[in-house]
């Protein structure tokens, strides 16, 4: 088999060159990380879980008319993206107070915001992805104001879809981050959802009980991220519910490795 050029290597993922001009392949690892890379450990299993997570949810967005840089799931690691000329801002929407925002302006983890709050981050890992304003996005150029309103119309597109998917299954999602990116066709350029979205990019909260069900599990030490990511997978019919596959009755599709 003929070596794959490596164009990218992330903290999560791995992007190689696609078997066909204009796409990548976007390779899940099983590395987790907090603080900024800070703390590291590889949980066995948690790239195959995003994979098919992100698969789920890119795939629904696509059938809604939302574009994004998936194409398709090629194996249990692995899907096939288009390539896109990355905006280096990470765009974070949130429903509920938590995390940094709460510890920022002083507002208790849990409260309902007025209305969803996007947030625009630098994606620039020495400086800890800052928070940035519209206003810096403009003047340092790494978006246009044509570009920040089609990335919040995304983004509050996402929001709806996202709320409404996971609402279904029980769960509140609190917030989460999405990346987007730029695709050429002749002079003009669309914007497109990118990189990933599953627990890794998302805060989820059990509706009945408020169990986080996201990354913060392994960020405050909470117990097992592999066993609340597979919940998740479980309740969006990706894996089937324990005991199923030995009934036989299997409601979801199963999880291929």
């Amino acid at each position: 088999m003929a070596r794959r050029r490596l164009v990218y290597e992330g903290k999560a993922k791995i992007l190689y060159e696609g078997p066909e001009p204009g796409t990548l392949i976007q390779h899940f690892k099983d590395d987790t990380t907090a603080g900024n890379g800070t703390r590291k450990e590889v949980i066995e299993g948690k790239g195959v879980l995003n994979n098919r997570i992100s698969e789920h949810i890119m795939g629904g967005l696509n059938a809604i008319g939302v574009p994004t840089h998936f194409i398709r799931r090629l194996n249990m690691r692995e899907q096939l993206v288009r390539a896109v000329e990355m905006i280096p801002l990470e765009i974070v929407v949130r429903n509920l107070a938590a995390g940094s925002f709460s510890q920022r302006l002083g507002i208790e983890e849990g409260t309902q915001l007025p209305r969803p709050i996007i947030e625009f981050y630098l994606k620039d890992d020495k400086l800890g992805d800052p928070l940035v304003t519209e206003e810096h996005i403009i003047a340092f150029n790494w978006a246009s104001q044509q570009d920040i309103d089609d990335i919040i119309a995304l983004a509050l597109r996402v929001n709806d879809f996202l709320s409404g998917l996971f609402l279904g299954v029980g769960i509140r999602l609190v917030d989460f981050k999405i990346e987007t990116g730029r695709i050429w066709e002749g002079d003009y350029a669309r914007i497109v959802v990118a990189d990933e979205i599953s627990p890794d990019s998302c805060r989820l909260w059990d509706i009945k009980t408020g169990r986080k069900l996201d990354k913060d599990v392994f960020r405050r030490q909470l117990g097992s991220l592999s066993d609340a990511y597979s919940e998740v997978a479980t309740r969006l019919g990706i894996m089937p519910m324990p005991g199923e596959e030995k009934a036989g009755n299997r409601r979801g599709p199963k999880l291929v490795h």
